[in-house]
């Protein structure tokens, strides 16, 4: 339970974090900082994982670049779903999936999870 608290807790800096940074890349209210990172795992977990086999082909073909396509497109789904976290376009959803990744690495790691 521990660990899936620090998860969440290290999601949402994440979030906050990558919402500063990226212009289009907006997180409104503790609602929305509290409730994104649960969505954003909810819809990776299950229409993420779709996706990522159906084009499985396309992801070997591209060297595993077009995850990232997938990564974005799932941000995009998320901030649909949660009032007060929007994602202004695709090239804001692209570059925000990729700075969250590495947002969320380097905090793990500095927290050691």
């Amino acid at each position: 339970m521990g660990n899936l608290l620090l998860d969440w807790l290290v999601s949402a800096l994440s979030l906050v974090i990558v919402a500063h940074l990226i212009p289009g890349f907006e997180v409104k209210g503790l609602a929305a900082i509290v409730i994104a990172p649960v969505v954003i795992g909810l819809v990776n977990a299950t229409v993420g994982f779709l996706l990522k086999v159906l084009t499985l082909p396309l992801t070997l073909l591209t060297f595993g670049l077009f995850l990232l396509v997938i990564n974005a497109l799932m941000l995009e789904l998320a901030a649909f779903l949660v009032p007060g976290f929007a994602v202004q376009g695709f090239f804001a959803a692209f570059f925000g999936a990729i700075l969250l990744s590495l947002v969320s690495m380097l905090l793990r790691f500095l927290l050691k999870t």
